[in-house]
């Protein structure tokens, strides 16, 4: 696993050596960064959340390309550790915050985030409360774009509040980009 583009192009992330974590493929974060690009223009100064982090690739990419500061949720004990050392290997100790937290109940947040990845475990039904507990402790905001990954099988209801503007199918995944109705 790589990072695609920006300052750390091309550097390889530590990744699991067992199937405990699912990085999401070079090609389909590839695919996602192509339509976050076309829709936010650039990653300068973005806030950007990682939710079930895993590897951090999705906050680590970000970072790459000019985020100011990414927060990356995780609770699986292996998995912390590759983010440390991820964060490390990259250097963005400075940029990149740790928060070991069950995601479905999420501390309350001052601010809002620019751009959140969601990628849980499959076939467990975490992404419906997971959104919740995002919406509930402001971490999302009107311009917030949230992006979900799920097995193609794993559907769920969105919450009220939010509505769906692109979704992008690969393999036996698919990834939905949602935002605030207005």
């Amino acid at each position: 696993m790589r990072i695609i583009a920006g300052t750390f192009k091309a550097r390889r992330l530590l990744t699991p050596k067992d199937k405990t974590v699912r990085p999401t493929t070079d090609r389909l974060r590839e695919s996602i960064f192509n339509v976050l690009t076309s829709r936010l223009g650039t990653f300068e100064g973005l806030q950007v959340a990682d939710v079930f982090a895993g590897t951090g690739a999705f906050g680590l990419e970000c970072l790459s390309r000019g985020a100011d500061g990414a927060i990356l949720v995780e609770k699986h004990f292996e998995s912390l550790n590759l983010l440390r050392q991820n964060i490390a290997l990259l250097g963005v100790e400075e940029k990149a915050e740790i928060l070991t937290a069950d995601a479905r109940n999420l501390p309350r947040r001052g601010g809002h985030f620019d751009v959140i990845f969601l990628d849980p475990p499959y076939g467990r039904g975490l992404a419906l409360p997971t959104l919740q507990s995002l919406i509930a402790s402001h971490w999302i905001g009107p311009a917030t774009l949230i992006v979900v990954e799920r097995a193609e099988k794993d559907t769920f209801e969105l919450p009220d509040t939010l509505e769906e503007v692109k979704s992008i199918k690969q393999g036996t995944r698919r990834v939905q980009f949602l935002t605030v109705k207005v």
